[in-house]
């Protein structure tokens, strides 16, 4: 029964088998899924908010401890300020005394300049003396007689958190008060440092629950609902009284909805602060969202689904489309057509397949074309190495005769005291004799330079002092096995054509150097140099692919060797300007010639 039915689904069409697969594997599945979503939502929406809630308080608890951190580390420090003791308790003789001495204790206006976080500070202390500036201020008997007063008196060094007003601008602040004991007959002081209460507005305004932050005695030191501020919670409708309590999580109904409600004490480094964040949310609003949630959702869910069936066959056509199109594409390859071009858009496998086979292809194309040219380059460089070496043949006429000749010549100049004409015909039958050995078709450059020496001596016989020559080579260049007559010419073409029109005389000099595993060749005149009309004509010469017929070994001879040889970068590099001189240059590598690989891929 399973092979039947694999069988069944192996010859089914791919258009059916895909809405089959949507049916069973998408529908049935979404459908069982949606049901179970609308019964969980509720209350995955529910424990969302608990944690929101729970995550909300703590964030306020931390940036609101931060703040008041400022006001418990400034007043420690004030606590232990001698300059602070010495001006509160010091008995004045004048009003200028006093004034002097508020001048010199600057501390409180720095502290509200430096930090944000604080909104005032002053300090009691009960010296007749001293003159109320809002900072230094004997305390009236109204003060004297406050909890919070007596409280910082008895318990020196303990801050209390406390909801007061400021005598100044008649608001309330959450302020830290701390008795000071001012070390001399038991005189004691009260420091009270307000916070900046909307800086505290402002943390709360930044959360999405009803958050409030509460102290001892129940008054809304700050909150995020701006009708609460400076209030109580007696303007809250709490007919449970859970607002009241100091600690936990409830459920309770404020302001006539069902809420619930998370209450978490400060932390207790803050000293004897009775503070409280209460963080209230409805439940009511929590399900609206939920069920506005499962609503859209189902709908949502219909909706892609009726989509979902209308469009399956649209995209099931597609895919078997452009299959059918990659199966014709293949057969047309496999009958030998490599030039065509499968076009098949889309970045799926589909797509990815039908571009790797375009591209093997393409490569099997390439390979096969690489494969000809390869076969033609070494085509190319046999027949150039069998047209020069027809030439040097042809030059070979009677070479006996011809070494018989000039050494005849030779002896009768000698014998006739004429030494310079015999050096010059044995320097002749010596390059003679060396071009007539190339037939090797190796040399060194040694024997190529000593070549070239032999050649300028000739022409220098010729033309005298207006012909000067420096020939300059490395030691390390000196063995290097490299294809003769590759520098002869291109001296023999400065020779030529740089002592055109140049009646002063030209200086000819060859450099190689060795170096990187390269030997490069520089040959430079200070001759007529070459028009940019002539430039043109010698730089089409030299990649033209034929050689003119009865053309002699030249530039073009050897820059078409020196490419056949080592690669088309080692050509000629030609720089010339009129009146400048004209400079020759190229590099081969010291390893010898390319080897067929490396042909193969240039």
């Amino acid at each position: 029964m399973l092979s039947k039915f694999i069988q069944f689904m192996n010859d089914m069409k791919i258009r059916k088998k895909l809405i089959l697969s949507f049916v069973v594997v998408v529908f049935v599945p979404v459908a069982i899924v949606s049901i179970f979503l609308t019964r969980e939502l509720r209350e995955l929406a529910f424990n969302n908010a608990v944690e929101q809630a729970y995550q909300n308080v703590d964030r306020v608890k931390k940036r609101s401890t931060e703040v008041l951190n400022v006001a418990d580390d400034l007043a420690y420090r004030l606590s232990y300020d001698e300059r602070l003791k010495s001006v509160a308790s010091r008995q004045y003789e004048s009003a200028y005394e006093v004034f002097i001495a508020y001048r010199s204790y600057p501390d409180f206006q720095q502290a509200k300049q430096i930090y944000k976080e604080i909104s005032n500070v002053r300090f009691y202390v009960e010296n007749e003396t001293l003159l109320n500036n809002w900072e230094f201020m004997n305390p009236g008997e109204e003060i004297r007689q406050s909890d919070w007063y007596i409280r910082a008196q008895k318990n020196i060094g303990v801050v209390h958190w406390v909801y007061l007003m400021d005598e100044r601008d008649k608001k309330y602040y959450l302020s830290l008060v701390k008795g000071i004991d001012l070390g001399s007959k038991g005189k004691r002081g009260v420091l009270v440092i307000n916070v900046n209460s909307s800086l505290l507005n402002t943390i709360l305004n930044q959360e999405m629950f009803f958050t409030m932050i509460v102290d001892s005695k129940n008054n809304i030191v700050a909150s995020n609902r701006t009708e609460l501020y400076g209030k109580t919670l007696g303007e809250i409708d709490d007919n449970s009284g859970i607002l009241y309590e100091k600690n936990g999580f409830f459920e309770a109904v404020i302001d006539d909805e069902a809420s619930k409600v998370l209450i978490e004490p400060f932390n207790p480094e803050l000293g004897q602060n009775g503070l409280r964040i209460i963080s209230i949310f409805s439940i009511d609003s929590i399900v609206a969202d939920a069920n506005r949630i499962n609503k859209l959702a189902l709908t949502v869910i219909i909706i892609s689904l009726l989509l979902a069936i209308l469009l399956i066959y649209s995209f099931s056509s597609l895919i078997s489309s452009r299959l059918l199109r990659l199966s014709k594409h293949i057969t047309k390859v496999s009958m030998g057509n490599l030039e065509l071009a499968m076009a098949i858009d889309g970045k799926d496998e589909i797509g990815q397949l039908s571009r790797q086979f375009n591209s093997m292809v393409g490569n099997v194309n390439k390979l096969m074309n690489e494969v000809q040219e390869s076969n033609l380059q070494k085509r190319r460089m046999e027949q150039k190495q069998n047209e020069i070496k027809f030439k040097m043949m042809a030059s070979q006429i009677n070479p006996h005769f011809l070494f018989n000749a000039l050494e005849a010549i030779r002896m009768e100049a000698h014998l006739k005291g004429e030494s310079e004409i015999a050096r010059i015909v044995r320097l002749l039958g010596k390059m003679m004799r060396s071009n007539l050995e190339v037939g090797t078709g190796k040399t060194t450059m040694k024997d190529e330079i000593e070549m070239v020496r032999c050649y300028l001596d000739i022409q220098k016989f010729r033309y005298e002092d207006r012909l000067k020559y420096e020939l300059l080579v490395k030691p390390d260049a000196e063995h290097v096995s490299i294809p003769p007559l590759i520098i002869q010419p291109l001296v023999e073409n400065a020779v030529i054509h740089g002592m055109d029109h140049k009646e002063e005389g030209t200086f000819i000099r060859v450099q190689v150097t060795a170096g990187s595993g390269m030997i490069h060749v520089v040959t430079e005149d200070n001759g007529a140099g070459i028009t940019p009309e002539r430039f043109a004509i010698v730089r089409s010469y030299l990649n033209e692919a034929d050689e003119h017929e009865g053309g002699r070994i030249g530039l073009r001879n050897v820059h078409v060797r020196l490419q056949l040889t080592y690669g088309s970068e080692s050509g000629l590099t030609i720089h010339s300007e009129p009146g400048a001189g004209t400079r020759i240059e190229f590099r081969i590598p010291t390893g010898g010639e390319i080897d067929d690989e490396s042909a193969d891929r240039r």
